[in-house]
């Protein structure tokens, strides 16, 4: 994205109701405040999509932006953003994808496609090298993901097309179905699946032979060396290299960070039997990577034998594994896999799907749910052929899964008396593979986050199971011992925030969390910022780098207070708060989260009674026009 005249780029405005698409310049300053990725989509949500809007209406908008590095060569800068206002939440919603597919729209040109409207008949949009065209899409309504991307590249005669589509649950207004993205990558969590399904947009499709233009290309070229030297020399390299993030299974499960039975434990018994390990031992083929990836943390499995003989899947991750493994009891690798592959084709978030189930599977165990309503499936745990017969009845709205569709908070509601305890989830966002009762920065990071329970906004790693050396580098001794220790609470309100805020900044420029940043913990706002100057000859250093990661993550926050959002929604289920972990890694503990928010909210410059940023911090922040809104919001 580097400077061409008075603009920086291009996006693509998309009408679907009236089957338009203009071509419009992306200007520099905006480009400059908001960077890219959810910067874009963040501003958007807050300027044409209020309050009142459905997010499956016509007027509700689907943004996707690639970030300012993607696709230039940076290392792991293959990251695009989907942005929306979730039907899941009803709130700021967001997912990110790898892959090619964000790499694809920088090369064809476009930065960003915005699209709104509702189509009368099923399309896809294809954009070549910059040249965008509606068609009809007809013949692919109906088709798993990955028959539908077949066909697309099919017809569009050439593999190289990169296609972001939907599934049978996105058709069906799932509300947290997802956008597959080529190859086998997932805009997983928030249900933009079901906001492509109501505007009957089917799929995207990219191909483009442009590079992003690099105003400095020499020290840009000199920089990716050595962000890519020293991500391969870090201690963390050769172990997420070689298991990706199925490698965290039994290091959680050790710590007592592995939810199990709906987070009734943090440890499963069969832990072994799912781990990253295993998986590598008797499934794996051949390690992948998305673009410009020195990690190539993704793989291929092929299982040989038995009920799922021939199955092949790739993109496999440590959620997935908790959320069919874990979580609803079931030791089963084959299994699991299967459940992977089958959400991928119908187009299903893994963590939201396993959480539905699992939440249906403690209400038997309670009494509170008669097995009649799984209308002859057992509904025990680990039952793999439940598992596997629940996930299509969620994706095509049948029996029970009509109801679990709508996700875990309405499911409660449609339950009934008492159901709503074992409703696991924060803002109406099923919780993920993380235990605040084990690692307190986690709880916190999951009852701030803008999109609902989230580990992926803060995304806290240095005191998971502790980490001085990197604590000692990024923030200095005074932080130690207490923020390398995961039981702690003590300097977690400025590790989230500092998270939150980076986090925010990673998503607009479209690079990797996995890759050097969050994980690697090698890449932080210094490195960015030197990243960007050299590829845009933006004067840009760490402090405005800094101030433009709070700027987004307070637009988030000021977008969800128009839509009622509080201090009392920043909260997790009683069962971290109340029921101590029986896990031995963290036995006795409860979370702290909302022990810390008062610190949280001072750290941040927001109200301490609403949660809300003051005035004083959205003028600090160039967000001025912001205040008469809330404020109107106030009376």
């Amino acid at each position: 994205m580097a400077v061409r005249g008075g603009c920086v780029g291009r996006f693509l405005d998309v009408d679907l109701t009236d089957e338009t698409v203009a071509i419009r310049e992306l200007p520099w300053q905006w480009a400059r405040t908001w960077l890219g990725g959810n910067g874009f989509g963040s501003r958007l949500l807050w300027e044409r999509v209020p309050p009142q809007t459905d997010p499956l209406s016509p007027e509700s908008l689907l943004v996707i932006a690639a970030g300012t590095l993607t696709g230039t060569g940076w290392p792991c800068s293959s990251r695009v953003e989907a942005i929306a206002k979730s039907p899941l939440t009803g709130i700021y919603g967001d997912a990110n994808a790898g892959g090619f597919f964000g790499p694809a729209m920088k090369n064809a040109g476009v930065d960003m496609i915005v699209v709104s409207g509702a189509a009368s008949r099923p399309l896809y949009l294809a954009v070549d090298d910059g040249t965008p065209s509606l068609h009809d899409a007809g013949a692919l309504w109906g088709l798993d993901t990955l028959t539908t991307e077949d066909r697309l590249q099919n017809a569009l005669g050439d593999s190289r097309w990169q296609v972001a589509c939907i599934g049978p649950a996105g058709e069906r207004l799932v509300r947290f179905a997802c956008i597959q993205a080529s190859p086998n990558r997932s805009f997983g969590r928030c249900g933009l699946g079901a906001v492509m399904g109501a505007k009957r947009l089917k799929a995207i499709a990219v191909r483009g032979t442009q590079r992003p233009p690099i105003v400095h290309r020499t020290e840009f070229s000199r920089l990716c060396r050595e962000m890519n030297t020293r991500i391969r020399a870090n201690a963390m390299f050769t172990g997420v290299s070689r298991y990706g993030t199925p490698g965290l299974v039994s290091l959680m499960n050790e710590i007592g960070r592995f939810p199990t039975r709906n987070f009734q434990n943090g440890e499963f018994e069969g832990a072994e039997q799912i781990s990253g390990e295993r998986l590598r031992d008797r499934y794996w083929v051949e390690d992948r990577g998305c673009f410009a990836c020195p990690i190539r943390c993704d793989k291929l499995y092929r299982v040989t034998g038995g009920e799922h003989d021939g199955l092949e899947v790739s993109s496999v991750e440590y959620e997935t594994l908790n959320a069919f493994g874990a979580g609803v009891g079931l030791a089963d690798l084959p299994a699991i896999l299967s459940a992977n592959d089958r959400c991928d084709r119908l187009g299903l978030d893994t963590i939201s799907t396993g959480r539905a189930i699992s939440f249906a599977l403690e209400l038997v165990q309670h009494g509170l749910l008669s097995p009649d309503a799984f209308e002859g499936l057992d509904p025990a745990w680990g039952s793999a052929h439940t598992v596997l017969s629940l996930i299509e009845q969620i994706a095509l709205r049948k029996g029970i899964g009509d109801v679990l569709a709508e996700g875990v908070r309405r499911a409660a509601g449609a339950f009934g008396s008492g159901a709503a305890e074992y409703a696991m989830e924060v803002k109406g966002m099923e919780i993920p593979a993380q235990d605040g009762r084990a690692q307190q920065s986690m709880g916190l990071a999951h009852i701030t986050s803008n999109r609902g329970a989230d580990h992926l906004k803060a995304f806290p790693t240095l005191d998971e199971t502790g980490n001085p050396d990197e604590v000692r580098r990024r923030y200095g001794e005074a932080y130690l011992p207490e923020m390398a220790d995961p039981q702690a609470t003590k300097h977690k309100p400025f590790l989230v925030k500092d998270g939150e805020d980076f986090g925010a900044v990673v998503d607009s420029v479209g690079v990797c969390k996995s890759g050097g940043t969050f994980v690697l913990a090698e890449i932080y706002w210094k490195d960015i910022a030197e990243g960007l100057r050299a590829a845009t000859g933006w004067d840009i250093e760490e402090a405005e780098l800094r101030e433009t990661g709070e700027r987004i993550t307070n637009l988030m926050r000021c977008y969800n207070a128009m839509h009622g959002i509080t201090r009392d929604d920043d909260r997790l289920p009683a069962r971290f708060t109340q029921e101590p972990s029986p896990a031995t890694g963290c036995r006795g503990q409860t979370a702290h989260a909302e022990e810390m928010l008062d610190e949280y909210f001072t750290l941040r410059g927001w109200d301490l009674k609403r949660g809300w940023p003051t005035e004083q911090t959205l003028r600090r922040l160039g967000l001025s026009d912001v205040i008469p809104v809330l404020e109107g919001r106030c009376r």
